[in-house]
């Protein structure tokens, strides 16, 4: 596998022409735009909620208003490893372990909102948009059926809640895990949010400064990749075109290892699943391909909430240990159970294709689909929990 690499890697340098170099140049600042962007949005969102961020969590009073608050949570703070981090540090204060599992199962729900954010950048281009919405949307429909599977399960047998204990008793005494320093996208983008807040918005009041970045961000993601979608459709072709199937395009298990890893360094799924929409939308990768990528970002995911994890101590430790293992066991149980089985894994597959199609033929869908998953889903749900007096 390594000499392939190494061979496609060497055609590709030699087909590239001196003259694409500087588009070469001009992707690697889009993307980097693409990442300060997505920063921005969390960074606006944090700014506009402040000290109350942890409040939101403060309503979870049973399993359904824990995924709500999981899924509305990570929409707004655009992090579900931010928001795996708090729940990890409130387990640690005495949340409920049975209260935190479906706050996470939310957490996986809520972080797909970027990507389907991104995908809105091709909203112009009838096909493009098509395949960009739909690879986007397959992540929200997998961690969907995730949750409909799973938290039945939960409620009914404690079945995550026995994995986690089981694994954080193994592990508790370990020495504590710092990887900190693995997370090389948050120094990069620093710089740039530093200027924005301190140069730009440093006169405004925290909650104007705070809306301004959340526009602000929103109009360069959709800025970046309908640039970058002009320029992959000159650049992705022949050599360079088989070296990016090799790392994504190999199958499914190259798939899900390469999602995983690349979001173990980045340390958010949302960065990494908003990266290959572009490509899907530009036809470089087809939706079966997308597919396992994104459940690898879904794994992938879970170290920011694992190292959070092994530097707490105290009488609480195991259950912070736990909870972050949960987190792991259910994505890692979601790929096994889902994807595994023929007939659920095609079920993400025909549902993104069926809502893409209805959504180039009536853009309006979208936003419906937007405001339905993430927000009026939500708010029924938990009047509906609070009349039932669950």
């Amino acid at each position: 596998m390594g000499s392939q690499a190494s061979v496609l890697a060497e055609a590709s340098v030699a087909d590239v022409k001196p003259a694409s170099i500087k588009e070469w140049f001009f992707i690697i600042g889009l993307i980097y735009i693409l990442l300060v962007a997505v920063a921005m949005i969390g960074g606006g969102f944090k700014a506009v909620a402040g000290e109350n961020a942890k409040a939101l969590f403060g309503f979870a009073q049973n399993p359904i208003t824990g995924l709500v608050i999981g899924t509305v949570a990570t929409a707004l703070i655009q992090s579900s490893s931010t928001v795996t981090s708090i729940i990890v540090g409130l387990v640690a204060g005495g949340l409920p372990v049975v209260i935190a599992i479906p706050m996470v199962m939310g957490a996986n729900i809520g972080t797909t909102i970027t990507n389907t954010i991104v995908s809105l950048g091709h909203v112009k281009q009838g096909e493009e948009f098509r395949r960009a919405f739909a690879a986007a949307t397959i992540h929200d429909f997998f961690n969907l059926l995730s949750v409909i599977i799973f938290l039945p399960l939960e409620i009914s047998f404690g079945l995550l809640d026995k994995i986690g204990n089981f694994f954080g008793g193994l592990m508790l005494g370990s020495e504590a895990i710092s990887l900190q320093n693995l997370n090389f996208i948050k120094p990069l983008v620093k710089p740039a949010l530093h200027f924005i807040n301190d140069s730009l918005l440093g006169a405004l009041p925290h909650l104007l400064g705070g809306l301004i970045m959340i526009a602000l961000g929103v109009a360069l993601i959709i800025a970046a990749i309908t640039m970058i979608g002009k320029v992959l459709k000159v650049l992705m072709v022949g050599k360079a075109k088989e070296v990016l199937h090799w790392a994504v395009g190999r199958g499914p298990l190259s798939g899900l290892a390469s999602g995983t890893f690349m979001t173990v360094l980045v340390q958010s799924s949302s960065t990494t699943t908003s990266l290959i929409v572009p490509l899907a939308g530009n036809g470089v990768f087809n939706l079966r391909q997308v597919y396992p990528f994104t459940l690898g970002a879904n794994i992938g995911t879970c170290i920011t909430a694992l190292l959070a994890a092994t530097a707490i101590t105290g009488p609480n430790a195991l259950f912070a240990l736990q909870i972050a293992l949960i987190h792991l066991s259910y994505n890692v149980l979601g790929v096994i159970v889902i994807y595994g089985i023929p007939f659920l894994r095609n079920l993400p597959l025909v549902a993104a294709r069926t809502l893409a199609d209805a959504t180039v033929k009536n853009k309006l869908y979208a936003l419906v689909y937007i405001l339905t998953v993430f927000f009026i889903a939500p708010a029924t749900l938990i009047a509906g929990s609070s009349l039932l007096g669950l």
